[in-house]
């Protein structure tokens, strides 16, 4: 199975909400509050048919979480 794209989700300076490469590089998408990006498949429909992978970020900048997308790809020996 190939490896699925990286990325983060990170509150920039600005105030938006970024959805970029892990390690960094352009923005795939921005968005205005960190719920609309994690609400209705936003996260899903940002990274488009090939998926990938998102570590979720809080605003202090830990991780919160990580999502899979599509479900179908997350790798079975995972926990969650």
């Amino acid at each position: 199975m190939a490896k699925l794209p990286k990325y983060e989700l990170n509150k920039r300076e600005d105030g938006k909400w970024a959805l970029e490469p892990e390690g960094g590089g352009r923005a795939k998408k921005l968005f205005d509050k960190k719920s609309d990006a994690t609400a209705g498949g936003a996260l899903g429909g940002a990274l488009g048919q090939n998926g990938g992978s998102v570590k979720i970020r809080k605003q202090d900048g830990q991780y919160q979480e990580e999502r899979t997308f599509p479900r179908s790809k997350d790798p079975k020996g995972s926990p969650g």
